[in-house]
């Protein structure tokens, strides 16, 4: 499913479109992904959120 709702990092507004039409800058998509329980990449994420290394 591809998420339509965007969001601009920079000044934090929602549109439609891959650029936002306030700023210029490319947009992001501001949902989380899908949570599976047989996740094989969960260890690498919750590295990268918080800056730690996981021994896993």
């Amino acid at each position: 499913m591809k998420w339509k709702m965007r969001k601009c990092p920079v000044d934090n507004t929602y549109t439609f479109k891959d650029f936002c039409p306030v700023c210029e800058s490319k947009t992001i998509v501001p949902h989380p992904p899908r949570f599976s329980p047989e996740d094989r990449y969960v260890k690498y994420r919750i590295e990268l959120k918080k800056g730690i290394k996981l021994n896993c």
